[in-house]
C-alpha cells in the first residue's frame, strides 16, 4: 500500500477491525518511510465490477466515492454523522452489487438513492432531486414537497 503523503511502498498496519456494519475491515496504517505518517484504509468484498450506462448512453465504472460525494452534499449541513452517510453509501452499494447486474441504468441508481434519502432526511431528498431530476422552475420544488407531505393537488 502506498503512503498518500510521501508514496513510499513501505508502510506497516497497526491495527485492523470490522466496520460496524461489518462490510468492510477498517485498517490503520503507518508509513515506515521515517515520518511515521499515519492514514486509514479500507478493504471491501466486490462481486463484480460494476459499469453505470448514463442517459446519453455513454458507459463508466461504478465509483463509490462519486456515490458518496454526492450523499455528502444533499446531507450537507444536516444533522446526519459522517458514520450513518458511510453506512448508506454500503447500503446503496451492496443493494447494487446484488442486483446480480454488471451494468446497470444512472436512473435506477438514482432512484434507489431517492428511496434511502426520503427515509433519512427529507431536505437531503428535496435536495437530490433537484439536481437528479433537473429541476427548472420553483413549481417542481413545490410538487416535491407536496408529495412528501401526502397532499396532491
Amino acid at each position: 500500500m502506498l503512503c498518500p503523503f510521501c508514496r513510499e511502498k513501505d508502510t506497516s498496519v497497526v491495527d485492523s477491525r470490522p466496520t460496524e456494519d461489518g462490510t468492510a475491515i477498517r485498517r490503520r496504517r503507518v508509513c515506515l518511510c521515517g515520518g511515521g505518517q499515519r492514514f486509514t484504509t479500507f478493504e471491501r468484498v466486490q462481486f463484480r465490477e460494476l459499469t453505470i450506462i448514463k442517459k446519453n448512453g455513454r458507459r463508466s465504472p461504478f465509483e463509490r466515492e462519486k456515490l458518496a460525494k454526492s450523499l455528502f452534499m444533499a446531507l450537507k449541513k444536516r444533522p446526519i454523522d459522517g458514520a450513518t452517510i458511510e453506512k448508506l453509501v454500503s447500503k446503496i452499494s451492496r443493494e447494487l452489487e446484488e442486483m446480480g447486474q454488471s451494468e446497470i441504468q444512472s436512473n435506477v441508481i438514482g432512484k434507489i438513492v431517492m428511496e434511502q434519502l426520503k427515509e433519512l432526511d427529507k431536505i437531503a431528498y428535496i435536495r437530490f432531486a433537484s439536481v437528479y431530476t433537473n429541476f427548472k422552475e420553483v413549481k417542481e420544488f413545490e410538487e416535491y414537497i407536496e408529495k412528501l407531505d401526502g397532499k396532491t393537488k
